[in-house]
């Protein structure tokens, strides 16, 4: 099942590639976390969803998997570009908390969301603040040759490297409108590495440094946790679409004057072999935005009664390169798509698993589901062939809970830990208790077995106003109906 060569898109050389370890055997891969000073949107997690799916597949081929995501508790600027204030001393400000207690709030939100999306553990978590005299010690490596010093801090001079900006090819004017304009800037795409604190001010986050006090710039703090865990080069490296206009380049630049490295017609001078980028969850009602209040995070969807895997099987639904369009119908759709896998791994779950045992009723399924898995992550493909495994009848119950398990493993459902009652998620706004809903449906047994069907369907119209629907025959009985 997993003889296909794993081939991912490289978005540096904006290519498919066959995945070749730097070091044989293992697979090590960095991916950008979150700026710990909010609540993490559905989009922010779907670029979680695309790098846990990832590290699936290198460890279902059979690589040893060090995967690394960074917390970044200081120096990211409200504009990703490099612009305006601290997010984190911002937030800290607004809500007259520390910010080491803003950091760890929202730190513990996130990994929540982690833990409901099912998205495993990574080998190691960098936490930006933990690395601040390795970062010191790296801009020092740098300075001399590629950096220059300004009032405001140490910015990186562009043009020392070679290629800058490769990595986002034709969109690097576009970038460029969005850099923060600074008097003295020798390159408009130049970027702070040290930002010093401003004469007169303090900040709750703040070093002692070559270049006075001040805090390291978000680009530094990436390059210096992906190389101080992973070593230069590694494998791969993960973020969002958005990272590829910018951070991602700067980062690179940082990488090449760190390592010494010419120009990147070699990959492996960017400091990773292999960049890939999830592109964007697209909402049209504007609420993705964290400025509008009541945006969209993984547990609105909870409280309106959604199964937060309900989520995470939309975002394999589509490839992890296309725009995701999100819309409370089509997470409706995912939802009962999910509570049919869950339906049909049912009459598995006592059975004791063979796994690696052929059988020719199952190979057109593992094969399906093994080219589309290692052609670039297609997992909207692999979820059919999930499907079709699901659907096999006739064969030995113990091989088939083996090739749905496998299966399961890449994708992340969690089938064999969930029942459809776990998917009856009560809404926030629901009125109605369940002992309240089971009352009375015992109510409506009483008038069917008295062939009260007026009464009956009076019951079952009370329920339905509540957002309960009724379902006669089912095992579970009822659910709430989502509307």
């Amino acid at each position: 099942m997993t003889d296909a060569p794993l081939k991912l898109f490289n978005s540096l050389t904006r290519s498919l590639e066959v995945f070749e370890p730097v070091h044989p055997g293992e697979a090590r891969v960095y991916s950008c976390g979150p700026t710990v000073y909010n609540y993490p949107h559905i989009g922010n997690m779907r670029a979680y969803v695309f790098a846990d799916v990832l590290g699936r597949t290198l460890s279902w081929k059979g690589y040893t998997l060090t995967h690394v995501i960074n917390i970044t508790d200081v120096g990211h600027l409200t504009d990703d570009a490099d612009a305006g204030e601290d997010k984190m001393e911002k937030m800290a400000a607004e809500k007259a908390q520390s910010i080491w207690d803003i950091a760890e709030h929202y730190k513990q939100a996130y990994w929540a969301d982690v833990r409901a999306l099912n998205i495993r553990q990574p080998a190691q978590w960098t936490v930006a603040t933990d690395y601040v005299p390795q970062m010191i010690e790296f801009a020092k490596g740098i300075a001399d040759k590629h950096c220059y010093e300004l009032e405001s801090g140490l910015y990186f001079d562009v043009s020392t490297v070679a290629d800058y900006g490769r990595l986002a090819r034709a969109n690097t004017e576009e970038g460029e409108g969005r850099i923060e304009a600074v008097e003295g800037k020798r390159n408009a795409a130049d970027f702070a590495i040290w930002r010093k604190t401003p004469p007169g001010e303090s900040r709750q986050m703040e070093w002692d440094s070559p270049w006075g006090k001040g805090a390291p710039g978000w680009h530094l703090e990436c390059s210096v946790m992906s190389g101080e865990v992973l070593g230069f080069p590694f494998d791969i490296h993960t973020g969002g679409i958005d990272h590829r206009e910018i951070h991602h380049p700067n980062e690179i630049a940082q990488n090449q004057a760190h390592c010494c490295t010419n120009g990147l017609d070699d990959p492996r001078n960017s400091g990773a072999r292999i960049w890939m980028h999830n592109n964007f969850l697209v909402e049209r009602s504007g609420k993705m935005s964290k400025s509008s209040g009541e945006f969209l995070r993984l547990q609105l969807l909870i409280d309106r009664g959604y199964h937060p895997l309900a989520y995470r099987l939309m975002c394999l639904q589509a490839h992890y390169r296309s725009e995701l369009e999100f819309s409370w119908e089509g997470l409706g759709a995912a939802l009962t798509r999910l509570k049919r896998m869950v339906m049909a791994v049912a009459p598995l779950a006592e059975v004791e698993p063979q796994r690696g045992t052929a059988h020719p009723k199952f190979a057109p399924a593992e094969a399906k589901f093994a080219e589309a898995m290692a052609d670039d992550l297609g997992t909207p493909i692999a979820l059919t062939a999930l499907e079709e495994a699901l659907a096999t009848k006739k064969v030995d119950a113990g091989i088939k809970r083996g090739v749905v398990e496998a299966m399961d493993a890449v994708l992340g459902l969690n089938l064999f830990g969930l029942t459809r009652a776990d998917l009856r998620i009560r809404p926030k706004a629901a009125t109605i208790t369940e002992a309240e809903i089971e009352a009375a449906l015992a109510r409506r047994k009483e008038a069917r077995a008295a062939k009260d069907f007026a009464a009956s369907d009076a019951i079952r119209d009370e329920l339905a106003a509540q957002g309960v629907e009724v379902m006669d025959g089912d095992p579970l009985g009822w659910e709430w109906k989502l509307g």
